[in-house]
């Protein structure tokens, strides 16, 4: 099997709902973060094998490939193939897995694993149509299995299972947002970013012929526990609210992927190793602790523990989603998001795996440390893992 390196990582920054990049069509979005990698890099996109991308949202404006779509919107060669998956909130994530089995597997050398939401323009549900209906996810055959539980029964189940309070919720969402802003404050995040110049809104509600340019994370908020506690639950008797559930995001990644043997003879710059993936399923009805069976299986089976990881980014879809985690795996927390996660900057769906492999990648380079873990939720019970190191 051949050794899969990373040779660049880039993410946009992350739109707030209705905020910066919310007249950007998602191509153009997805593009110029796809671009970006040659710019950065150098490396020449013709020498790509395939383009792997993750997006939820596949209708209106993000349907008929919206991967492909956006290759071509930006400029890049015609010859390269892309496909768009969907596996839910790890989309991106599971996209850069495939693209790493690929490599690996020595059906391409020169891989790139990339995903995009644009989620004020394309809200969710909205391929669930009630006009016209074209039926519904599930029907009572799934339900003869499973109960179907939405995300948000998901979080609150599980926080009953682990015990985790409104106290500790709240606590964590301010953790999230403390932790984000220093990391603005201390220009951690500037590696990674694309900045780019999305249309302003136009007063008939579509894309103006003008421009702005967004370049800085747009879901930061100052806090407090005393302001936290007084927002409303998601759920009734729950412990979530919006202070400590994740945002919805418009926003973009991408990443380079290529064999060691392939850089060494272009001369590319190695940032990373991956060491291993998966994608596991996990309980349907609490939807959301697959990050805790993804992160034993990679431990598991490269004989480490949690104290070998150096660096972890997991998705805040909730905060009982980490805290859970936390009190199976016992990780020091002070490695776990070290910059803030979905809570402070967002979650734009099918964009988050490939922004988090991204955020982590730069991360063991700006705190040189070595290995490092991303992980996240998926709705329908799945669990991505990738395992990094650096160089």
């Amino acid at each position: 099997m051949e050794e899969v390196v990373i040779v660049e990582a880039v993410r946009s920054a992350l739109g707030k709902r209705n905020g910066g990049f919310a007249a950007m069509h998602s191509i153009d979005l997805l593009g110029a973060v796809q671009a970006e990698l040659f710019a950065r890099s150098g490396v020449d996109p013709a020498i790509v094998g395939q383009v792997i991308g993750g997006c939820v949202g596949q209708v209106g404006m993000q349907t008929s490939n919206v991967t492909r779509n956006a290759w071509l919107t930006a400029g890049l060669p015609l010859e390269v193939a892309a496909t768009t998956v969907d596996a839910q909130c790890g989309s991106s994530q599971q996209a850069t897995n495939l693209a790493y089995a690929l490599v690996a597997a020595g059906v391409v050398d020169v891989a790139v694993g990339c995903g995009v939401e644009n989620m004020s323009a394309v809200p969710m549900g909205a391929t669930s149509p009630r006009d016209p209906f074209v039926g519904k996810p599930v029907n009572k055959n799934y339900w003869k299995n499973y109960e179907y539980t939405s995300q948000f029964e998901g979080s609150e189940r599980i926080a009953t299972a682990w015990g985790i309070t409104r106290a500790d919720t709240d606590a964590f969402g301010k953790r999230s947002q403390d932790l984000a802003a220093q990391a603005w404050a201390e220009d951690r995040f500037g590696g990674q970013i694309v900045a780019i110049d999305a249309p302003d809104m136009g007063e008939d509600g579509k894309p103006a012929t003008t421009t702005h340019r967004v370049d800085r994370d747009e879901g930061l908020r100052d806090t407090t526990l005393e302001a936290l506690a007084g927002l409303r639950t998601n759920q009734p008797n729950g412990v979530h609210t919006a202070g400590t559930s994740s945002q919805i995001t418009d926003g973009a990644g991408a990443v380079l992927l290529m064999t060691r043997e392939k850089a060494e003879q272009i001369g590319a710059t190695v940032l990373a190793t991956i060491v291993d993936t998966c994608l596991v399923g996990s309980d349907p009805e609490l939807m959301l602790t697959g990050p805790i069976t993804a992160t034993r299986k990679l431990l598991a089976d490269n004989a480490m523990a949690m104290s070998d990881i150096d660096i972890v980014e997991i998705n805040e879809a909730f905060a009982s989603v980490v805290l859970a985690w936390e009190k199976e795996l016992r990780p020091d927390m002070a490695t776990v998001n070290p910059n803030g996660g979905a809570i402070a900057l967002g979650h734009p769906l099918g964009g988050t795996g490939a922004i988090l492999l991204s955020k982590a990648i730069h991360e063991l380079h700006r705190a040189d440390k070595e290995t490092a873990l991303v992980t996240m939720c998926c709705g329908g019970g799945l669990g991505t893992g990738t395992l990094l190191r650096r160089g």
